[in-house]
């Protein structure tokens, strides 16, 4: 039993003596908690970070930090991330990075309301001027929009004693600033080349949340991402202009497809999945439903298109296509002070709408050519073949045509006796009209 003990002693003692200083450090230690929001700051990435907040806040986290790179968003989304933030009882660090990186118009407000604002080097943050979903907003509305805009950014500021001039500038005059500027007036409190280097600046420092004063053990403390789910991935890589259109169109057209091919299924399915996860999408986004009107009425006209002759219907279908696709989200919908110019890509709906155009175009002429060429197979094909009358014609008798007997009447109700060398003029059913064949004689013997 002795013994025993003294193992343990020995065991104890060893375990001290040669433990890494950092791992007995870090065992105990509340975790930081990682959040990384990449893209539009929409209603999807609202809830994300208002849920790690209240994660953060359950587990007793050292900190939370957002690791943030965004060309801005909705102004209801930003405003949630913004009030939870400020609300917060555990300290969060908005750090502005990869290299690259950018907090741009809704990205502004979420950096300003940090309790350590951080930046690495190479990435710029600013340009906060309001903008509609199409561009500059004009007028009186846009003097009522900046000036919330802009009091909203300085009140900020002025909460976290952050450089309001610059805050209020960024939002009237759409200013931007790189890392170093950005710490050079006071709008960031630090430039880190990464995660540990960021944890290992802020370790020891002192900052005051909705609770009270927390001072900062982040030099050895474990590390904890706090990732999306795959469904919110998922939802986050749907709420984008250019994903929803292209799902959109290409559901339709799949849907199309299983109309002139019934049974194929596979089309008939994977357009319905397109269309769904669609509108999914459009819920989610400014959509303007005039612009998915234009769209549909294009398809249509395509369709038509092909049953009937000429490109005017074709044409129309392209002029539809191309204004609905620009306006798919934007004149219908209010402007916002901190979303980014949403609309499908240029270069998107030119290859869409050439894709488009040409498939019908070709379809078309097809069945143009179709109309136009002589049939290939079946009784039409007997049209202008010669034959020879077997019975008198008068007007009705049997004449043999490419060696088969067919019931024939003669085409102006005169005789045509037997013998004869005759001309199929029409086909109705099993029945010939035929007509005397002026370039041929008669058949001697007959």
């Amino acid at each position: 039993m002795k013994t025993n003990r003294r193992w343990m002693l020995w065991l104890a003692v060893w375990l001290v003596l040669f433990t890494p200083a950092s791992s007995l450090s870090a065992q105990g230690r509340a975790p930081v908690d990682v959040l990384t929001l990449k893209g539009i700051v929409d209603p999807l990435a609202a809830q994300y970070i208002v849920q790690g907040i209240n994660a953060a806040e359950m587990d007793e986290a050292q900190c939370l930090v957002l690791q943030l790179d965004t060309p801005g968003g909705s102004m209801d989304a930003m405003r949630d991330i913004v009030q939870a933030i400020l609300n917060a009882s555990v300290p969060v660090v908005v750090y502005v990075a990869p290299s690259g990186a950018r907090a741009g118009s809704a990205g502004v407000f979420i950096t300003l309301a940090a309790n350590i604002a951080v930046m690495a080097p190479g990435t710029n943050i600013g340009a906060a001027h309001p903008v509609g979903m199409t561009g500059e907003i004009t007028g009186t509305m846009n003097e009522k929009v900046t000036n919330d805009a802009a009091a909203y950014a300085r009140a900020i500021a002025e909460q976290r004693g952050r450089n309001a001039d610059w805050a209020e500038k960024s939002v009237r005059e759409s200013v931007s600033v790189t890392a170093q500027d950005a710490l050079d007036k006071h709008i960031v409190d630090l430039i880190a080349d990464s995660l540990p280097d960021l944890l290992q600046r802020i370790d020891g420092e002192t900052v005051t949340t909705a609770d009270g004063p927390h001072t900062l053990h982040t030099a050895h403390a474990p590390v904890q991402p706090m990732p999306m789910s795959l469904a919110q991935q998922l939802l986050h890589l749907l709420i984008n202009p250019n994903v929803a259109y292209l799902l959109f169109t290409l559901g339709i057209w799949a849907i199309i497809a299983e109309f002139y091919h019934p049974g194929a299924i596979i089309p008939g399915v994977s357009g319905v999945i397109s269309l769904i996860l669609a509108f999914v999408a459009f819920g989610n986004l400014p959509i303007n439903w005039g612009g998915i009107a234009l769209i549909v009425l294009a398809i249509v006209l395509f369709i038509l298109d092909i049953k009937v002759t000429g490109y005017v219907l074709s044409i129309g279908g392209v002029i539809s296509f191309v204004l609905g696709s620009l306006m798919l989200f934007s004149p219908a919908t209010p402007p916002s002070p901190t979303m980014p110019a949403l609309a499908v890509s240029p270069w998107i709906i030119t290859g869409t709408t050439i894709f488009i155009a040409g498939f019908f175009l070709f379809a078309l002429s097809l069945g143009l050519h179709a109309q136009r060429s002589a049939p290939l197979s079946g009784v039409q094909t007997l049209v202008g073949a010669g034959g020879v009358a077997v019975t008198d014609l008068a007007p009705e008798g049997s004449v043999q045509v490419r060696s088969e007997l067919w019931s024939a009447t003669s085409h102006d109700g005169s005789l045509i006796p037997k013998g004869r060398r005759i001309k199929v003029v029409s086909v109705s059913g099993l029945h010939l009209t035929v007509a005397p064949d002026a370039q041929a004689l008669p058949r001697h013997g007959d």
